[in-house]
């Protein structure tokens, strides 16, 4: 049961969300830029970022809903963000990608964890300035969302098939169209 009276039926953050449009709205666009709009480091890699700082924050929303959008981007390969969540170092991802998630895990723990260290390993693994930048940003960012979804108690049902489908169309529309569902239009 929610902390305070969100709207019915809509699950995590979609609620929160809802209760509060003008916050909603920059917040969307802060994920559309940061995981769906052009970069140099694949969509599905940034959602794995966001899927395994959600995981070390044990937010079962985001980690399943941007899980789902993870495995969308990578030919609906769930296995692999399971494998990603339990030890990324044996999956089957990018060296630089596993520099960024070492990096990533370091600012869930706190910012000045990330050291000089581990930026040259990322940038040894071909990670651009930009990639480290948005890797840390998606980090920073996401620790604040699963605080907002679990701080406020948001309804997060444990069928995964919905997430599922969420995923795909979040994947193939980003987040400021998808809140367009939730959100009063201006």
């Amino acid at each position: 049961m929610p902390h305070i009276n969100l709207p019915e039926g809509l699950q995590g953050i979609r609620s929160a969300m809802a209760f509060r449009p003008e916050t909603a709205k920059p917040l969307n666009e802060l994920a559309e830029v940061l995981l769906h709009a052009p970069n140099s480091l694949p969509q599905g890699d940034r959602e794995l970022i966001a899927t395994y700082v959600s995981c070390l924050n044990d937010c079962y929303f985001c980690q399943t809903v941007h899980g789902s959008i993870a495995a969308a981007c990578l030919n609906d390969d769930h296995d692999l963000v399971k494998r990603v969540k339990a030890d990324f170092q044996s999956a089957d991802i990018s060296e630089k990608l596993k520099t960024l998630l070492v990096i990533a895990a370091k600012v869930q723990k706190g910012g000045k964890c990330v050291t000089t260290t581990d930026v040259e390993a990322a940038r040894v693994r071909g990670a651009s300035d930009t990639e480290i930048h948005d890797t840390i940003l998606i980090a920073a960012a996401f620790c604040m969302y699963n605080r907002y979804v679990d701080g406020l108690d948001t309804w997060q049902p444990r069928d995964e098939q919905l997430y599922r489908e969420r995923g795909k169309k979040t994947a193939r529309e980003g987040y400021v169209v998808m809140s367009r569902e939730y959100l009063p239009q201006t």
